[in-house]
């Protein structure tokens, strides 16, 4: 602005800026000034744009300052942003010359203090909870005997050794390590990642697939087991298909994964505790299941076998079987023989009568014809006769062979033996004594004996060859004729 008490047309000695001269002077100044500076305050208007940018204001009791974290550093912090949490963050002040005005650039964020931690985690606890990641009906069961163990923990370190020596003792598995930092900015991307690429291995690939994982850290405080409370880790652990136990620092810390997995062991030891019984409990287990499955099994064949003599005794007798089958038979072949000789006699009967009339009455020119009828009667009583007494033949060979398949005789008949002492049938070598009188039943008789042993060395008698009996001839026609 020029001055009044001069003339318009005296020249200043000032420089003349543009617009966007002078406000990218004064940012290269700020940038330069503040070029890394450490910011505490409260997190207000946080917002993400679709660029993955995030935007946010810092404020406290008597100012606010802008803020901006771009896309390639906010997948990096170690806190995610949120609207009434405090916290101190790390960057530098620029200023945004298009609307003159001063925001600071977000490099890193941690929270400002114990209580701030808490209450995020308090926050993001009851979130998560709200979305059903850690309702009970979900969790799953741990394996009793798991083949293949999967460790996601840092390979340096006591947690380690402390999980395979107390595995060594108890039941030796076979343990796959994933390694994982357990404390950072990338810890949390690296937990989440190695419980997906357990989840994520094939059954039957060259590496073989866990049965169940073990997430593991030592002790610390709030800061050092943030990783454990993050989102990403936390939907990994609750969307897991394979069991998950937590042991995330000592007895008295508490992790959001806690919430999440299937079980929560205090220590990293007490996680391998559960994770495999102890052998030798097991064996001890098996040893006590097979004595009792041995007097069980006894006991039940005793029972069994006192069940089937019962059973044995209420059975009728072979013999008494076949002895009503055989007086049933005496009665049919009674009854057939009675019933011939009625029929022949009927028959012979009904002939003499005809033959009578035939001869009184019948004139001389009718013989011829009666003759005839009389061929055919004749006829037919040989056809009856011989059906009817084939019939009862068929009859009494079955009769015969039913009787016959019920004999013990059969038996003798293959060359077996009965032996019998006082009467009683002898069917075991231990039921014979030496020097005791017995008798040895043949199909073509019985004979007298005396038991003896008989040396090793004895060779059996030679059989003498049987002769062959000649079938008795039949006569030709033992029924003869009827006229």
């Amino acid at each position: 602005m020029s001055d009044p008490a001069q003339p318009a047309d005296v020249e200043h000695n000032q420089p003349e800026y543009s617009v966007g001269e002078l406000a990218f002077a004064l940012k290269r100044t700020v940038e330069s000034t503040f070029d890394r500076v450490r910011v505490r305050g409260e997190i207000s208007g946080f917002k993400r744009a679709a660029s993955g940018h995030m935007y946010m204001t810092l404020k406290d009791d008597s100012a606010v300052l802008d803020s901006v974290c771009w896309k390639g550093v906010a997948g990096r912090l170690s806190v995610q942003p949120e609207d009434g949490i405090e916290v101190i963050v790390t960057g530098k002040l620029t200023t945004y010359p298009a609307r003159s005005k001063y925001q600071l650039v977000v490099e890193s964020m941690e929270m400002a203090g114990e209580g701030a931690l808490l209450k995020l985690l308090e926050d993001r606890r009851k979130k998560l909870a709200a979305e059903g990641l850690f309702d009970a009906a979900a969790k799953q069961d741990i394996p009793y005997l798991p083949g293949v163990i999967g460790v996601v923990t840092s390979p340096t370190g006591a947690v380690i050794r402390d999980i395979l020596h107390r595995l060594a003792d108890r039941f030796p598995r076979r343990v796959l390590i994933w390694p994982v930092v357990v404390q950072g900015d990338s810890a949390a991307g690296q937990i989440a990642a190695a419980i997906d690429g357990f989840n994520a291995m094939e059954a039957g690939g060259d590496l073989p697939r866990p049965d169940l994982l073990i997430v593991a850290r030592g002790g610390g405080s709030v800061e050092d087991l943030w990783a454990f409370n993050e989102e990403v880790v936390v939907r990994a652990a609750a969307a897991s298909g394979i069991p998950l136990i937590s042991a995330v620092g000592h007895e008295t810390d508490t992790t959001l994964i806690d919430y999440a997995s299937d079980r929560r062991a205090p220590t990293p030891t007490a996680a391998a505790e559960i994770a495999v019984p102890v052998r030798a409990e097991l064996e001890a287990n098996v040893l006590d299941l097979q004595r009792r499955m041995v007097v069980a099994l006894s006991r039940l064949a005793g029972e069994r076998r006192v069940r089937l003599e019962g059973l044995a005794r209420g059975l009728r007798s072979p013999q008494e079987i076949v002895d009503g089958h055989q007086q049933r038979l005496d009665d049919l072949g009674e009854r057939l023989r009675r019933g011939l000789s009625a029929g022949v006699e009927n028959r012979r009967a009904s002939l003499g009568v005809v033959a009578s009339g035939l001869r009184k009455s019948l004139l001389d020119s009718r013989l011829e014809q009666y003759g005839e009828r009389i061929k055919r009667a004749r006829s037919g009583l040989d056809r009856d006769f011989a059906r009817l007494r084939q019939d009862a033949q068929t009859r009494l060979d079955n009769l015969a062979k039913l009787l016959k398949s019920y004999s013990y005789e059969g038996v003798l008949d293959r060359g077996f033996a009965v032996v019998r002492s006082a009467g009683d049938v002898i069917t075991r070598a231990a039921g014979a004594q030496e020097g005791q009188g017995i008798e040895v039943q043949f199909r073509d008789g019985r004979i007298a004996a005396v038991v003896g042993d008989v040396p090793p060395d004895a060779q059996p008698p030679a059989t003498p060859k049987s002769k062959r009996r000649t079938k008795p001839k039949s006569d030709d026609d033992p029924q003869g004729s009827l006229l």
